[in-house]
């Protein structure tokens, strides 16, 4: 059973809607939900533009794909189009358990038909600041040749999808609470040093990037979620605003929130709707 509420704070003076909400009562039907969702996606994007460029980040969130790698998708989905990027990433070697391209390597990629070549992974020989860099300058080639989109109204890539978690303290990527570096506003890619969750160095998008996109779907599951699901979704009045889950809202694009029902346990006065 799959229960959809849509949240709409128009009404608020600083932020906009925060996107709409699939409620799911257990993590198969989050799954199969998402795969649909990225399939269909990814389908209008071939049609459109020719490619898929999609943007993903690590944890639990790869698990969720799985069914992917399952039928109808696995033949169905045009993986050869497919451009794959990530989120953010630990500056860490390829076959590190905390790489996040193992992580999807492992789980999905190795799985289906994808372009070895159309996978978008950093450079993990350099340090953290040169691998920003690198990266960042990766993707600018692939803006030029409009293998991603470029934005309407900024010079920002235009990701198809840009797919994230968010952790119980509400960070996304690799963008942490109270971080400097969600003030950046001039970099595609940023790293930091300091990350409070180890490794330390790693990675990550900017809000620009990330709210640039056509389509960003933020997948929260678990009860240890919930308050930070809160807090990035209701209308909690201005000393949560910086949070960085409540600060993913897409300039032009589409937001979607997945979640379980223990992460979306402390949500106010939610009115479900089957």
């Amino acid at each position: 059973m799959v229960f959809l509420i849509w949240v709409w704070m128009a009404h608020s003076s600083v932020h906009k809607d925060r996107g709409e909400l699939r409620i799911h009562e257990n993590l198969v039907e989050l799954g199969t939900d998402l795969a649909e969702y990225i399939a269909e996606l990814s389908e209008a994007s071939v049609k459109e533009r020719g490619v898929f460029a999609i943007a993903i980040s690590g944890g639990s969130l790869i698990g969720l794909m799985g069914k992917l790698c399952e039928a109808p998708y696995h033949k169905t989905v045009d993986w050869a189009k497919w451009y794959i990027f990530w989120a953010d990433e630990r500056v860490v070697g390829k076959t590190h358990a905390d790489s996040n391209y193992k992580l999807a390597k492992d789980g999905l990629l190795s799985k289906v038909p994808v372009v070895p070549s159309h996978v978008n992974s950093i450079n993990d020989s350099v340090s953290a600041e040169e691998a920003a860099d690198d990266y960042e300058f990766h993707i600018r080639q692939l803006v030029k040749t409009r293998t991603i989109n470029v934005s309407d109204n900024s010079d920002c890539p235009k990701f198809d999808l840009v797919l994230l978690g968010m952790g119980p303290d509400g960070h996304v990527a690799s963008l942490f609470p109270n971080h400097p570096m969600l003030d950046e506003k001039s970099e595609w890619v940023t790293f930091i040093t300091d990350s409070p969750k180890p490794p330390p160095e790693r990675i990550t998008f900017t809000l620009p990037v990330i709210n640039s996109a056509s389509n960003v779907a933020v997948v929260v599951t678990g009860e240890s979620k919930a308050e930070a699901v809160h807090l990035a979704i209701d209308d909690v009045g201005p000393d949560y605003l910086s949070l960085p889950g409540r600060l993913v809202q897409p300039t032009k694009g589409k937001l979607v929130w997945f979640l379980d029902k223990p992460a979306a346990s402390k949500l106010d006065g939610p009115q479900f709707s089957e």
